[in-house]
């Protein structure tokens, strides 16, 4: 008897894609299933000759060969094999083919259960000229490292732990209710697979133990704020001697009394006098390599940005070196005694005397704020 056609088995078209592949073989698997049909041996032939077509369906390069070839592609022996049953339950093969996803990811092997251990976060506070020139910092983090008297086992120096009783060592309980079986974790050992009877007095059989360590961190030259630099297996070691987790190291970089960073640029606010916004002069400027002049020209308004290529920081990534941009504030001056007030009121009478001529700004905002009222009024 000649076989069927697996795409006509599943009742999928040529081109279906693994999602509708299962999608048919868990249909027919659930209406053909043997202990659903007792005693029904065509319900039972159905049944192989989906799992057949599923299995190589679903593996790539039988597909590929069945495709082009046809059933003589496909080992008949890995077919025949594919058909049966594995071992002696039948219901633990389809859902752990087919539903494993939904009953806690199919069938797992046995032993211990290694497990890695959890990354550790550590908050590095630095100042700004720490963070734009890098630097080397020791921290001291509290972890979880490995217990020597036990070298991680969590048994008393001298013992191992055991094979669990309960699971067999696969850290899984199986239960089976009507149709449906269910696996969770077995309760004895607690997924562990293993029990400790007689365990390390140093750990009490945890395999691990509180302790600080020192670690020197090189902080490349550009980071910032939220940027993170990876210790790798740095971390807290692993359950049951399994590898380390890794420590990240957040840079944190603290307000500076001058600047302010905007990407790869400095800002910084300088107060100007009166007299230098309107004659000109020469400032002394700081920036982060020492100090240059910046030259002040006449007429210069508040708020006005000077711009000092390259004097700003050059990201950790790499890139061209921001500027530093000074922004300048006419101050007004305060604390003035007699004389001082007097001089101003003859300052500010000759520029009144002059009109726009000395401020062109101000005889622009009269003028706005008359044609303002003249648009209400009219």
């Amino acid at each position: 008897m000649s076989k069927r056609d697996y795409y006509e088995v599943l009742g999928v078209s040529r081109d279906a894609n693994e999602a509708d592949l299962k999608k048919a073989y868990r249909r027919l698997a659930m209406k053909h299933h043997p202990d659903r049909n007792q005693n029904n041996t065509e319900a039972e032939s159905k049944f192989k000759e989906a799992k057949e077509a599923y299995d190589v369906l679903s593996d790539a390069q039988k597909r590929a060969a069945y495709d082009q070839f046809g059933h003589a592609g496909v080992d008949p022996s890995a077919a025949a094999g594919a058909g049966g049953f594995r071992g002696g339950d039948p219901f633990s093969d389809i859902f752990g083919d087919v539903f494993g996803d939904i009953f806690g990811g199919g069938r797992r092997g046995g032993g211990s259960r290694v497990r890695r251990g959890s990354d550790l976060r550590y908050n590095l506070e630095l100042s700004l000229e720490e963070a734009v020139a890098g630097t080397s910092v020791n921290i001291r983090v509290p972890t979880l490292v490995t217990c020597e008297a036990c070298d991680g086992s969590g048994a008393k120096k001298g013992t191992s732990p055991t094979t669990c009783a309960t699971c067999g060592g696969v850290g899984q309980v199986r239960m089976q209710q009507g149709f449906f079986s269910v696996q969770q974790t077995c309760p004895n050992c607690r997924g562990q697979g293993t029990t400790i009877s007689d365990p390390c007095p140093e750990c009490h059989g945890q395999g691990r133990t509180q302790k600080h360590k020192t670690l020197s961190v090189k902080v490349p030259a550009g980071v910032d704020n939220g940027d993170r630099i990876r210790l790798a297996g740095e971390g807290e070691a692993g359950e049951q001697g399994g590898p380390h987790g890794d420590l990240y190291v957040q840079i944190q970089v603290k307000p500076h009394p001058l600047f302010r960073r905007e990407e790869n640029d400095l800002m910084c606010e300088m107060p100007i006098s009166i007299g230098t916004a309107a004659l000109g002069g020469e400032l002394e400027v700081p920036t982060l390599n020492g100090r240059l002049k910046l030259k002040i020209p006449a007429e210069t308004q508040s708020g006005k940005v000077f711009r000092l290529r390259g004097k700003g920081v050059r990201s950790v990534r790499g890139g061209a070196t921001g500027d530093l941009l000074c922004r300048v504030h006419v101050e007004t001056p305060v604390n003035l005694d007699s004389r001082q007030k007097e001089l101003l009121r003859e300052f500010d009478d000759s520029i009144a005397q002059a009109g726009q001529h000395h401020s062109p700004q101000s005889a622009s905002w009269m003028g706005r704020v008359k044609s303002f009222f003249d648009d209400l009024t009219s």
